[in-house]
């Protein structure tokens, strides 16, 4: 996806191989399998440096297609063909059209299931046919990590969690490392693991790992380390075979001078409840260049707004406001009583939000993002909207030739869900050295 000092990517024929520094050739193909797969936030780390997904297991319909439609993307590159998927992105071929040029074992890679114990026998089969048609003999790697919100300060805050069965989730792709025994897996979740149950959670992971034969290590790390201009940290856990050569990867820093406006400077200014589909320059800012979130040939897809009612844009003028004299958050207290529509004015009083364009990192992107956009207002006074689908996937670091299906709510839970793929870029380079 952006520029990497210690690989190299070719393309020869169709087949991607990555280049050490030392300048010695590999053809090794990498396989992998995710696990609650999202919109494929982690994968597309992986898949972007040319490591081969067996199976993507995912139980939301709208990511599946996402999944699908990314995979779509990634053979028809490999096939120098990517001149339809663009035809798709701009609407001038259907859907259907689309995958259509693309062998179904490659669409069949995408399991919509339900990890659940009653489902596993199920996509243990299908993981196995698509093994065999891609003539696999051994899962490499398994990343992926259950829904959060069971782990989460916020989840934990509401007693219904207590007995919440995705506290439980990871039971499942400890079954799956039993069944594959892949040689290392990166198991990522909210830093809240660390302490949910009383750090009872965490212990039982670790040592159901162990069980299997596994070594493992964890960090918190921070995207903002790797490129990504957010503020968002996750706990990366990365287990292999106890004894082997392997061990706990060194991700490879990558912090530039650039700020939030690097994002959005070339997108075009739209009010709420519109959208448009043309870039406001040609010229990309650095940022965009040098990390690959934009190139030439990119279609501009997702900018469209949703309508705000003028009582919510004159809160966001305001937000605006406060953040430009001076770096400062509004907070609910602080408005006339003509714009409060909440009886608590003692909680939760920062519910607007701007993202801060002059800073190097915004605020996390939750999935919450789909429900409101008063926590994600533009910083432009003069649109005082909350931002878009796209703005939103350029803060996580996708490329614009990322497409999300489904509607506009799906899109934005599929991205505040999401691992930041520049942060998954770094994970996956880390661990390429050690194959």
């Amino acid at each position: 996806m952006h520029s990497i000092e210690c690989l190299c990517i070719i393309l020869l024929g169709g087949v991607i191989n990555i280049v050490v520094q030392t300048g010695a050739k590999t053809n090794k193909i990498i396989s992998y399998i995710d696990l609650f797969a999202g919109a494929g936030g982690l994968s597309e780390g992986f898949a972007s440096l040319g490591f081969k997904p067996i199976a993507h297991v995912e139980m939301n319909r709208d990511a599946c297609k996402t999944l699908q439609t990314r995979a779509c993307y990634f053979y028809l590159m490999r096939e120098n063909r990517l001149s339809s998927y663009y035809h798709y992105l701009k609407g001038e071929m259907t859907r259907e059209q689309l995958l259509g040029l693309v062998p179904q074992a490659v669409l069949d890679s995408v399991i919509c299931d339900t990890m659940s114990d009653d489902r596993m026998d199920h996509i243990f089969q299908r993981i196995n046919s698509s093994m065999g048609q891609e003539n696999i003999k051994h899962v490499d790697l398994v990343i992926g990590g259950p829904p959060c919100q069971a782990y989460s300060h916020v989840g934990r805050s509401r007693k219904c969690m207590k007995d919440d069965p995705r506290n439980e989730l990871y039971k499942l792709y400890i079954q799956m490392l039993k069944k594959y025994n892949p040689t290392m897996f990166v198991f990522e979740n909210v830093p809240g693991l660390l302490t949910a149950g009383g750090g009872r959670y965490l212990n039982d992971i670790i040592s159901e790992f162990r069980s299997l034969g596994y070594e493992l290590e964890y960090k918190i790390t921070d995207a903002q380390h790797y490129g990504v201009l957010q503020n968002r940290q996750r706990v990366i856990l990365v287990g292999w075979h106890a004894g082997s050569v392997h061990c706990y990867p060194e991700l490879e820093k990558s912090m530039g001078k650039y700020t939030v406006s690097d994002i959005l400077q070339d997108l075009p200014e739209i009010q709420p409840g519109q959208s448009s589909d043309e870039y406001k320059r040609q010229k990309t800012s650095d940022y965009l260049n040098d990390t690959g979130i934009r190139n030439k040939n990119d279609i501009l897809t997702w900018h469209v707004s949703r309508t705000n009612i003028d009582r919510d844009r004159n809160i966001y003028r305001r937000a605006i406001e406060y953040w430009n004299n001076g770096h400062n958050r509004l907070r609910y207290s602080d408005l006339p009583s003509d714009l409060i529509t909440h009886k608590n004015t003692n909680g939760f009083l920062d519910r607007f939000k701007v993202v801060a364009a002059d800073l190097p990192a915004s605020h996390t992107i939750m999935a919450h993002i789909s429900k409101d956009g008063h926590y994600y207002i533009h910083p432009d006074i003069s649109q005082a909207r909350s931002i878009t689908v796209r703005e939103a996937a350029r803060i996580q670091s996708f490329p614009d030739d990322f497409y999300f299906e489904g509607s506009r709510t799906s899109a934005f839970v599929q991205i505040g869900n999401a691992v930041p793929p520049m942060m998954a870029e770094a994970i996956a380079t880390a661990i390429y050295k050690q194959f």
